[in-house]
């Protein structure tokens, strides 16, 4: 009853435009609920996902979504089991999406490959202002991959990074990216074992976007 709530509004007409569903059990088969009613929702804006055992599967059902759905603007799935697969899947959609500005994939199981494909959605998407990564297994790999797109999007202002063992050469490949990239004003690269001169360098390039 609850998802039919999302899709056609009562009487009343409560407008629901934030969804918290933090800590629950939710899964694959309840993410395929809520993207069959994200599809036709058209008030709801920030939906919170985290920690909801939400695997590739369920990635899938909510990036099909994103396809259709015209209002949503902050989505989080922080903490749940989406990997390289769910990656792909998310950006096919952020390829079309038009309206999706905040995407939270934080603490998932998201590698190197997931980085290529959401490097591809940022040389693509025009939207998306704040991505957020922490706690995956990128590495240095991955973060070229970042990097590489970072060269020539022009819409991303927030970036988090932490804790994906990036080391001096994942750095050295932002650094050298964010030479040529001037929107970029925040990159959260904390726990990842980069030394203090390239630490200072990324610094001063944020200070330069952020003036």
């Amino acid at each position: 009853m609850f998802f039919v709530f999302l899709v056609h509004r009562p009487a009343n007409r409560i407008t629901l435009i934030t969804l918290h569903l933090t800590w629950n059990q939710i899964e694959d088969n309840g993410a395929q609920h809520l993207a069959d009613a994200l599809r036709y929702n058209t008030t709801l804006t920030t939906l919170s996902l985290w920690k909801n055992q939400i695997g590739d599967k369920g990635a899938q059902h909510l990036a099909d979504a994103l396809r259709y759905n015209t209002t949503l603007t902050t989505l989080h799935l922080y903490e749940n089991q989406i990997g390289d697969n769910g990656a792909q899947h998310l950006t096919v959609a952020l390829r079309n999406n038009t309206i999706l500005s905040t995407l939270n994939l934080g603490r998932n199981q998201i590698g190197a490959l997931g980085a290529e494909h959401l490097a591809d959605a940022l040389r693509n998407n025009t939207t998306l202002t704040t991505l957020h990564l922490s706690w995956n297994k990128l590495g240095v790999l991955g973060a070229e991959h970042l990097a590489d797109a970072l060269r020539n999007n022009t819409t991303l202002t927030i970036l988090n990074l932490e804790y994906n063992q990036i080391g001096d050469n994942g750095a050295e490949h932002l650094a050298n990216a964010l030479q040529n990239n001037t929107t970029l004003t925040t990159l959260d690269l904390k726990h990842n074992e980069i030394e203090k001169k390239l630490e200072d360098r990324l610094k001063a390039l944020m200070e330069r976007n952020g003036q």
